[in-house]
């Protein structure tokens, strides 16, 4: 911790660990969340959008499936293509001039489909569906196999 506070500009307060509750009002209160890692499914650009924060994010791997770029009809966040600090700032600048497009309604809107509630919704269908399925033919092959 030590080595990154030394690192920090003046501009920079490195606070540590910070309970969820703490997390979840600087969440809500930033104008935008950056997310310069690349994940196959990082969480935070969801937590992020589920607080009404759009989502500034690097441009590869799960971040292009959570989060709705510019170009979308509901967007929810801006892209950048290089994991540098000339990337981050243009796309920061970007954010600046478009971001008015990005509301905390769609933030949250785009964060509920990948909510638990709608897997567990989603996952027992899609389980109750095969299982109706398995009785049916089951039912099926009965009626066969009675001599």
């Amino acid at each position: 911790m030590n080595k990154i506070k030394k690192k920090a500009t003046s501009n920079i307060e490195i606070l540590g660990y910070q309970p969820n509750e703490v997390m979840v009002d600087y969440m809500r209160k930033a104008k935008a969340f950056v997310f310069a890692a690349e994940e196959d499914f990082g969480i935070t650009p969801v937590e992020a959008q589920a607080c009404g924060t759009p989502v500034i994010a690097f441009g590869k791997g799960g971040a292009l499936e959570t989060v709705k770029g510019l170009d979308s009809e509901s967007p929810t966040g801006i892209f950048f293509g290089v994991q540098d600090v000339k990337s981050i700032i243009n796309s920061i600048n970007e954010f600046e001039k478009y971001g008015d497009k990005i509301t905390a309604e769609n933030c949250r809107e785009n964060s509920e489909l990948f909510s638990e509630s709608r897997f567990r919704k989603e996952f027992e269908a899609y389980v109750m569906d095969k299982w109706t399925a398995f009785e049916s033919e089951k039912e099926y092959q009965d009626e066969f196999l009675v001599w």
